[in-house]
């Protein structure tokens, strides 16, 4: 079943950056050179702080343009030249270019919100610039800052890209005739800009909208099979208000069983008419708004030409009744015959939006950097890092004040700059670069992204860790018992860099009186002592997160009925798990007997990483992966060979023999109960190197990348990869 995408903006609240994505009103629009309307502007405010939820427009050819000058503002330079409609036909005159800019009232989900309510937009339509729009030539742009002729110049500008989607603007657009996809695959996303649909009708008559008998049936089966709070949310108020309003049979439409491919063949045709406008935009809300709860409550615009033709007389006062309880936040442009207008419910007519008001920027100067303060950048870790909380440590033992950054930060006034690189990645590097460029021979890095033979003084290495460097680590403590490992894997950085099993620390230390711990031992199960470490974890009775994974070559029945006794948790502590690590297909049938010492069943979590990309084969993997699906409780987590600095490069020349297509269909019918997103990391892997040895896609193992997941971005996935079959 299709998820549902939620583009995000990041926005900040209680110290923290949450993933939000800003939703706008339209506050005033600016045009010259249109057709119909040549010069002018409209202002949708209804005094100082409100704005009209309804605002109506005559009937006729130039308010009909003005809401496609709307969409043309709001639409974005990536979706306008594929809606097959030659925009020159807006231009008044031919040879002078149409601009249409407006201004945009912020109004963010949570409290807060980026500095500023206020933010502009602005499109220029060029004829004869370029063959970038249907039916003739020419070329649609942004237009920048300095380039907006109506725009107050404080006033922040972006781009309005509801391209693929990313967007922090939400638009709908519909035009006087509506059809809906029938019969045909609705949900394929092979097209990257299918959101375009979003307001293609209000340029084409021959635009579909959602096959509302699809949709349903996904939504139920979201809603009423797996819970989920939106699809919940979405199918709930559709079903009350089509039956109050339109009198459709929904009883149904909650349980566990509904056929509506039979539903929809009893409506009436005035019924469909009528409910496929708030079909379509709670599957584009849904789309969206993937991780909000409630996404009908989004705030938005939506742009309608003549919804009086598709229910005409008496019936229209009552669909717009169901669209305005549909959409409670949304903002409404449309155009209407006197009639229908007459016939408006004046409830409706009155009601007006807040324009939000966020908070000013703040005109207090910047804090300053303490004097002799000391800057720690986090460069990519995944969890706190302990060289880093070592250091802190060290730093204000002689009082120095210390400030902590994630991935980079360019600050003035600091004595010193300290970086740990853990992992070789490109982007890893590049923020290593930036760092490098701007603190220039002050910074000193660390870690094995960057020397595996780098270490810290002994005299810091000591130190407790500083717990106040990583508050969100809440009780949880982080550190090593033992470090090093006895095998000599050669993709591995451990024995080049840490030697041998050695112990360097106690639980006592470690814990500091805390009862979680994320163990971060490369081999703890190799050290000669293990079944000591592990009796105490038992006896002390707290939680430990293996974190770097328990070796089952090393496990006997002594260690598996310790490790039974100590409460093996994940990294947050939130359920039980044990990490164990498969990298390779060797000696299965030991790994089966080792594992079967502990007793696991299918309401187990058991993970294993799984490596891949270094010098195993499809068959091999395959094999590895059916393996662990016959373990009860057994699951995957993948992860992609990253070579360490000095490290070997893989060998995956023969990664493809004879038998790919078999195997890759014998690989996606392997379904884990748990954690598939993460296989999904593999999936892709697969399909990219498949398209460059053999010059086309596995359109099977594509379709199963966006079986579930991200369906929306297939067509932008397909495109992407285009480049690899030329």
């Amino acid at each position: 079943m299709q998820e549902w995408a939620c583009p995000v903006n990041p926005c900040r609240k209680g110290g923290k950056y949450l993933e939000v994505k800003l939703t706008v009103y339209l506050l005033h629009l600016y045009f010259e050179n249109a057709r119909e309307n040549r010069n002018g502007e409209v202002c949708f405010k209804k005094g100082d702080n409100r704005l009209s939820k309804w605002t109506f427009f005559d009937s006729n050819q130039s308010n009909r343009e003005l809401l496609r000058l709307i969409a043309v503002a709001c639409g974005g330079t990536r979706l306008l030249p594929r809606i097959q409609f030659p925009l020159q036909r807006l231009c008044l005159a031919p040879e002078t270019p149409l601009r249409v800019e407006c201004i945009l009232a912020l109004h963010p989900p949570y409290e807060t919100a980026p500095p500023g309510t206020l933010l502009g937009c602005g499109i220029q339509v060029v004829p004869g610039a370029g063959p970038w729009l249907a039916g003739g030539e020419g070329a649609v742009r942004h237009l920048i800052s300095n380039e907006c002729h109506h725009l107050y110049s404080k006033l922040p500008i972006r781009k309005a890209k509801t391209g693929l989607g990313d967007s922090y603007l939400f638009l709908l657009g519909y035009g006087p005739k509506l059809k809906s996809h029938d019969g045909t695959d609705d949900f394929d996303f092979s097209d990257p800009f299918f959101r375009r649909t979003r307001f293609y009708s209000l340029f084409h008559d021959h635009a579909l909208l959602t096959d509302p008998v699809e949709f349903l049936t996904r939504l139920h089966y979201r809603a009423v099979k797996y819970k989920r709070l939106a699809a919940t949310h979405v199918l709930e108020r559709l079903s009350r208000l089509f039956k109050k309003y339109f009198d459709i049979n929904t009883e149904c439409w909650m349980e566990g069983e509904c056929d509506f491919a039979s539903q929809w063949r009893d409506m009436a045709a005035w019924q469909k008419r009528a409910v496929l406008p708030a079909i379509d935009a709670s599957r584009h809300l849904l789309d969206a708004y993937q991780k909000s709860s409630e996404p009908l409550e989004t705030a938005g615009l939506i742009l309608f030409d003549r919804p009086d033709l598709i229910c005409p007389g008496e019936l229209f006062p009552v669909w717009a009744t169901v669209m305005d309880r549909l959409l409670p936040n949304m903002q409404f442009l449309i155009t209407a015959d006197d009639r229908s207008s007459h016939l408006f419910p004046g409830q409706l007519r009155a009601e007006s939006h807040d324009i939000p008001t966020l908070p000013e920027r703040s005109t207090k100067p910047p804090a300053r950097v303490p004097k002799g303060a000391i800057l720690l950048v986090d460069v990519d870790s995944s969890l706190p890092n302990l060289a880093l909380m070592k250091l802190s440590r060290y730093f204000k033992e002689q009082g120095r004040n210390v400030i902590l950054a994630k991935h980079k930060t360019f600050m003035t006034g600091v004595d010193g700059v300290y970086a740990s690189c853990v992992f070789s990645r490109a982007v890893s590097q590049d923020r290593l670069n930036k760092l490098r460029n701007y603190y220039g021979d002050s910074l000193v890095v660390g870690g094995s992204g960057v020397d595996p033979a780098t270490r810290l003084p002994e005299e810091i290495e000591s130190l407790p860790a500083d717990y106040d460097l990583y508050p969100e680590l809440e009780d949880r403590a982080i550190g090593f018992i033992t470090r090093g490992c006895p095998f000599r894997c050669p993709f591995c950085i451990v024995p080049t860099k840490e030697g041998m099993p050695h112990q360097v620390s106690n639980l006592d230390e470690l814990l500091a009186g805390r009862r979680k711990l994320i163990l971060l031992d490369d081999n703890i199960l190799a050290h000669p002592n293990a079944v000591d470490f592990l009796e105490e974890m038992a006896v002390r009775d707290i939680g430990v997160n293996f974190n770097q994974t328990l070796d089952l070559r090393m496990v006997d029945r002594n260690k598996a009925r310790l490790l039974k006794r100590v409460h093996c948790s994940n990294v947050r502590f939130t359920r039980s798990a044990c990490h164990f690590s498969l990298n390779d297909n060797r000696n299965l049938e030991e790994v089966r007997s080792k594992y079967e010492l502990f007793g696991f069943t299918g309401k187990n979590n058991v993970e294993f990483i799984c490596m891949y990309g270094f010098n195993t084969t499809l068959a091999e993997d395959v094999d590895r992966f059916r393996f662990l699906r016959s373990l009860p409780g057994a699951y995957v987590f993948v992860q992609e060979y990253l070579p360490f600095p000095g490290g070997p490069s893989p060998n995956i020349t023969n990664f493809f023999d004879e038998r790919a297509d078999r195997l890759i269909e014998e690989l996606i019918h392997i379904l884990f109960p748990q954690n598939m997103k993460s296989m999904e990391k593999y999936y892709r892997w697969v399909s990219k190197f498949y398209a460059q040895i053999f010059g086309k896609l596995h359109r099977g193992l594509v379709d199963t990348i966006f079986r579930y997941n991200s369906r929306q971005n297939r067509g932008h996935y397909l495109a992407t990869m285009a480049h690899l079959l030329q």
